[in-house]
């Protein structure tokens, strides 16, 4: 950076920040989110704990800033139009039982407003601009990805956050046949009143 005065140094705390956020990918990577703690994110950057706390809040505050999370998700213009919705669920089910993060995240998203507003921001960008991507009517983008976005986060949850019995039984095909036919009206067809 450049002021007419000459060049600005960054500040002392953006410094801190990205230690912090640089030691918290490295370490929710090596050890997962359970394990890592805010001591050792906090001894991996060379700070105080107390830095971690002031700066995030919470160690779901930092999770929530730390995450780079992409969904990969499918070329939807590759797919035939009337198997989007099995798409959509078959990849979303290989893509939380593949990657912890994701998973760490939403669990902490249903405490920590940071986290939600990592999550929300996650399906967001991602989710509308793969809906938007086959010809959506683009006043109904956002719902579309929206109601999509409510289907597989209600899956996520009941399957892998409070494993409810019948969600953790199901097979994953079992669960593509029951999910795909809804996220596809909510892909290709129109609202009812």
């Amino acid at each position: 950076m450049t002021t007419a005065a000459g060049p600005t140094r960054p500040r002392r705390s953006d410094t801190t920040r990205a230690a912090i956020l640089r030691a918290a990918r490295e370490r929710f990577a090596a050890d997962g989110y359970e394990r890592a703690t805010i001591r050792g994110i906090a001894a991996d950057a060379r700070i105080d704990p107390s830095m971690v706390m002031r700066y995030y809040g919470s160690k779901e505050g930092l999770f929530a800033a730390a995450a780079e999370f992409d969904l990969r998700l499918p070329d939807l213009t590759a797919v035939p139009p009337g198997q989007l919705g099995v798409a959509l669920v078959r990849h979303f089910l290989t893509r939380w039982e593949g990657d912890e993060t994701l998973v760490a995240l939403l669990r902490a998203a249903s405490t920590n407003p940071g986290a939600a507003e990592r999550m929300r921001g996650i399906f967001a960008d991602q989710l509308t601009v793969a809906v938007a991507t086959f010809g959506t009517d683009p006043a109904t983008t956002a719902r579309r990805a929206g109601l999509v976005a409510s289907q597989i986060l209600g899956l996520a949850f009941t399957r892998y956050i409070v494993r409810l019995p019948p969600m953790v039984d199901a097979d994953a095909e079992e669960l593509v046949a029951w999910i795909a036919p809804t996220l596809q009206r909510y892909l290709t067809g129109t609202a009812r009143v």
